[in-house]
């Protein structure tokens, strides 16, 4: 067959043709956005050179011939999903992707995708994106350096400060690590300030005595100049630090002094990367705008009322600054005011800020705001102001009131930001992710938020809502028989008609294809939904005449009634869902409200159960595993493995949001074996990678209840004969309801026969904590988690924690705790003498694979 490459997607059938496809051809690659053209197996029939510039593909390596078609490197599931939808719909779509590069930054780009019909009738996906990135990026940065000055006039903590600058340049920049170094009052040595560089590393640099050769943060202070250093390896200025380095992970570090207004050094700013690297000139300019606004902050610290630094801060602001007296007359603006209002400030002194008074808002908006300034000190929000020349604008602005050591208000410091152009680009980014392109209805993003806000209106005053979900009855007859275009035009029209048979206050959004959902809020009983309804399934039926053409359709329409289904949104527009289609099967053109009755329950389960089965037969079950530490020692005695589901479509799924459903049911013993003999594999694995880590692995009391348990689980053991069996542990929970205490003991000494221990989960949660300490030979207690978390609030949960230690000390158990999210909950659990320990303030559950490398570090 001819190549496809770089052709028109249809054969020309004359000169004209000819050279209309090459103006067109021309103007594809012209375009500065990137285009691309897909057939309907996903595979590129053409693409511009911007597209190949953004995604840094050859078009040779996207576009082959027929017979062999070139795969998609970016495609993932969820995107040929989308695009196969929209070959079936022909529904528009607009989305934001991420793109990387290797070597490039991640841009933002914003792509339109919609169906097109070729004069042969065959179908292609047309994508048109448009980078912007710009705007997020600025977007990002005003905010970021809005907040920090915020914070600065608000009067937070330095080392809070350091921290949000930090974070601010880290989240922009994801391949950098950054820190700041504090000069001590010496002069002589390096404080830390704020870091997100590895402990060790940190402990190692505080108090580093600064001078030629002392890594490029000694020296910068010391020179009071940049040191760029791009391979730390090879650089005389870190011989003596370079192998903390390499354990650290650092491969460059470039150094900015931090200065005062006067020049004299504060400190340092540091950029790291992980492997060599020379700035760009982005860099420099980020090195120093940051060096810049630390030092702004630590001035500021070391001395609140010095007047030099507030006049730098006041003189290099991006922002603008309003100062005015205790009684709100302005006293002094700086340049960017001047910019941004018109107003210089001869025309400002002596004045009120209110001369900058829009009408776009209340007079109950400026008293909530003076409210809050005179309660708390300082407000912040956006506001649209006035311009010199008359136009309103909006700008985000902060106003905070600056006091005394007596409390006293002296002076109003307001610092504000022109963002006219940022609303402007959220105005439209907002309403291409809320609304539907062909009806201007509502989608299912802004559908949502509105049920959201209903249903809580609903609680609120005792009201009742409906869900009202609707399919229009012969559309797809109409589509196929009249066109596409006849079928848009339809779906307007329906719509406008629905829309109007509706209340005010009531929503109607599009959904997809020909659905619609509305929600009916207000509703005192049914019959005042019914009535609603029965005037949709009137509005839709009507006939409709479009352009020459007369059509008539009809409604499907599911009805779900909301507090009396007390499901979340998303759920009740599935119960609605559900009714639409008994209402269809039932002869359409008519509404079915959704019943609740227990079969439903029951069929659901069914489902559960059988999704289940066949994610064990896809391999789509994993374990993750959270270490368990000896606290005092810093051992690692052992790890926890904890259930996941890997869904090919809803990602990682948690055990709470499976298990309950097939609860003493069989299938949960397949699960419970499954598990056991994965934890049994990954033993094995770490042996042979020289970490002996001990597992714990949770059995259910029906599982553990199974006379044949002990025979089973000796064949799991059996089935791995490297890995030792007093490296397997079985924690049973104690809210588990184990019918004969008797009949689990003896099952459990005969496990212990074969060497497996056992311990006691969740303890103090369940049904007869006591009974079951004494009678089951369960070598360990776990403290539960919701315990642990509070105790260091609550007296009653750490009275609970102290007793349990008590009682495994009486009974000769050991005890650990779950949970220990911090280093307080550490420290009290161990001065109440309970030392083994695990939770996210140790590790968080991670994958097999993770373990090794956290063991090390």
């Amino acid at each position: 067959m001819a190549s496809q490459k770089n052709m028109p997607i249809t054969q020309p059938k004359s000169i004209d043709y000819v050279k209309a496809s090459m103006l067109v051809n021309a103007a594809f690659d012209i375009s500065k956005d990137p285009i691309f053209i897909k057939n309907t197996q996903g595979c590129f029939v053409h693409v511009n050179d911007a597209f190949c510039q953004v995604y840094g593909l050859e078009k040779k390596d996207l576009i082959g011939d027929e017979d062999e078609p070139r795969s998609v490197p970016y495609s993932s599931k969820e995107l040929l999903a989308q695009e196969r939808e929209i070959l079936i719909s022909g529904n528009e779509t607009v989305a934001e992707e991420s793109v990387t590069v290797k070597g490039q930054p991640t841009k933002t780009i914003l792509t339109r995708k919609y169906r097109f019909t070729a004069p042969d009738g065959n179908k292609y996906i047309v994508g048109i994106g448009h980078d912007i990135t710009p705007y997020k990026l600025a977007d990002k940065r005003e905010k970021n350096r809005a907040h920090v000055l915020e914070l600065i006039t608000g009067g937070e903590t330095l080392p809070t400060i350091l921290e949000a600058i930090v974070r601010g340049v880290e989240l922009e920049n994801s391949d950098m690590l950054c820190s700041v170094l504090l000069l001590d009052d010496a002069g002589k040595h390096l404080l830390s300030g704020t870091s997100n560089l590895p402990e060790f590393y940190n402990r190692a640099v505080h108090g580093l005595a600064i001078g030629i050769g002392a890594g490029s943060c000694g020296t910068a202070a010391f020179l009071n100049e940049r040191v760029i250093v791009d391979d730390i390896q090879t650089h005389p200025y870190w011989a003596p630090y370079k192998e903390i380095a390499q354990k650290a992970g650092l491969g460059a570090c470039w150094s900015e002094p931090i200065r005062s207004t006067t020049g004299r050094v504060l400190g340092t700013f540091a950029i790291y990367h992980s492997t060599v690297n020379y700035p760009s000139d982005a860099d420099l300019a980020t090195i120093e705008q940051t060096a810049s606004l630390a030092s702004i902050a630590i001035e500021k610290k070391q001395a609140q009322e010095n007047l030099k630094r507030a006049a730098s801060v006041f003189t290099h602001a991006n922002e603008g600054i309003i100062i005015t007296n205790a009684a709100g007359d302005i006293i002094e603006v700086n340049h960017t005011f001047t910019r941004i209002t018109g107003y210089t400030q001869e025309d400002v002194l002596g004045c009120n800020p209110r001369i900058l008074k829009s009408d776009r808002h209340p007079p109950d908006f400026y008293k909530d705001m003076w409210a809050e300034i005179l309660d708390n000190g300082h407000w912040r929000g956006d506001i649209w102001n006035r311009r010199k020349n008359g136009e309103v604008y909006p700008e985000t602005i902060t106003v905070s009131a600056v006091k005394d050591a007596n409390d006293v208000v002296q002076h109003y410091v307001s610092l504000s930001t022109d963002i006219t152009s940022i609303k402007a680009n959220q105005e439209k980014l907002e309403r291409i992710a809320h609304y539907d392109l062909l009806t201007n209805l509502p989608n299912r993003v802004l559908l949502a938020d509105r049920l959201n806000r209903a249903m809580a209106e609903c609680k609120r005053y005792g009201k009742s809502l409906a869900v009202a979900f609707m399919d229009l009855d012969g559309f797809k007859a109409v589509n196929d028989t009249y066109g596409h275009t006849v079928g848009d035009e339809l779906l307007i029209a329906v719509s406008q008609r629905i829309t109007y048979a509706l209340r005010d206050g009531d929503t109607l959004a599009r959904i997809g294809g020909d659905e619609f959902i509305a929600i009916l809020v207000d509703l005192e009983k049914f019959e005042d939904g019914e009535r609603v309804i029965k005037r949709l399934l009137k509005a839709a039926s009507a006939p409709l005449s479009i352009g020459k053409t007369q059509v008539q359709v009809s409604a499907s329409i599911g009805i779900t009634l909301y507090p009396q289904d007390g499901v979340d949104a998303e759920q009740l527009m599935r119960h609605a869902d559900q009714a639409m289609y008994v209402a269809k099967q039932a002869g359409k053109n008519r509404y079915h409200q959704f019943d609740t009755a227990q079969e439903d329950a029951i069929n659901f389960q069914h489902k559960s159960i059988d999704n289940i089965r066949l994610a064990l037969v896809n391999n789509e079950f994993t374990l993750h595993y959270q270490p368990k530490v000896n606290m005092r020692t810093g051992e690692i005695i052992g790890a926890e493995a904890l259930l996941r589901w890997q869904h090919p479509n809803q990602g990682i799924i948690p055990p709470l949001a499976f298990l309950p459903a097939i609860e003493e049911h069989s299938i949960s013993l397949t699960l419970g074996e499954w598990v056991i003999d994965e934890a049994l594999s990954q033993i094995t694995r770490w042996q042979a990678v020289g970490i002996h880590l001990p597992v714990s692995v949770n059995i259910s009391a029906y599982q553990l209840q199974q006379g044949n348990f002990t025979e089973r689980l000796s064949a799991l053991l059996a089935a791995h004969p490297e890995a030792k069996a007093n490296w397997l542990e079985l924690e049973i929970l104690e809210t588990s309801a184990l019918q004969d205490t008797s009949q689990v003991s003896a099952t459990m000494h005969a496990c212990h026969a074969l060497g497996v221990r056992f311990s006691l989960d969740d303890f103090g949660t369940g049904y007869s904590s006591l009974t079951y300490l004494k009678r089951l030979p369960a070598y360990l207690i776990k403290i539960d988690q919701s315990f642990v978390r509070t105790m260091l609030d609550d007296p009653d949960d750490l009275a609970i924690i102290e007793g349990v230690i008590g009682l495994t000390k009486t009974f000769k158990r050991q005890v650990i705790a779950e949970g220990v999210e911090t280093l307080a909950h550490g420290k009290a659990l161990q001065k109440l003498g309970c030392e083994l320990a695990q939770g996210y303030g140790i590790a968080r559950p991670m994958p097999a694979a993770n373990i090794p490398q956290w063991c090390t570090n």
